[in-house]
């Protein structure tokens, strides 16, 4: 059974910045096979993905956090960050990790998710 279990939300004012981590284990097949991704959901709004990251350290990003957030793998430790800077209050969300063995990308339906953390930003 694949687990994700993310951390580092909080609460900060625009212009700070956080790192969100997700732990992943349980994986059926070997770890480096897979594609992880950052999801995001605020109050009212459709989940929304944010970033992904491949089997080949190929990066995505949504237009709206391009040169803000920064996403990466570190395969031996199964830890995926997202390193987030200049944070706006538009930023404010539920933020989740995804993972996949058999697809990747920003439109991909991912099968495994993390039960998310809240990031604030207050303005």
């Amino acid at each position: 059974q694949v687990q994700l279990v993310e951390s580092g939300g909080g609460s900060v004012q625009s212009g700070g910045s956080l790192r969100l981590s997700c732990a992943a284990s349980g994986y059926p097949h070997s770890y480096d096979n897979y594609c992880m991704a950052w999801f995001r959901q605020a109050p009212g709004k459709q989940r929304e993905a944010v970033a992904s990251i491949d089997d080949e350290a190929e990066t995505r990003y949504d237009q709206s956090v391009k040169g803000r957030f920064t996403i990466s793998l570190d395969n031996a430790k199964k830890m995926l960050y997202l390193q987030m800077n200049s944070l706006k209050p538009e930023d404010t969300a539920m933020y989740y990790c995804a993972a996949d063995a058999l697809g990747c990308g920003l439109d991909y339906e991912y099968n495994y998710w993390g039960q998310g953390t809240q990031v604030t930003v207050s303005s």
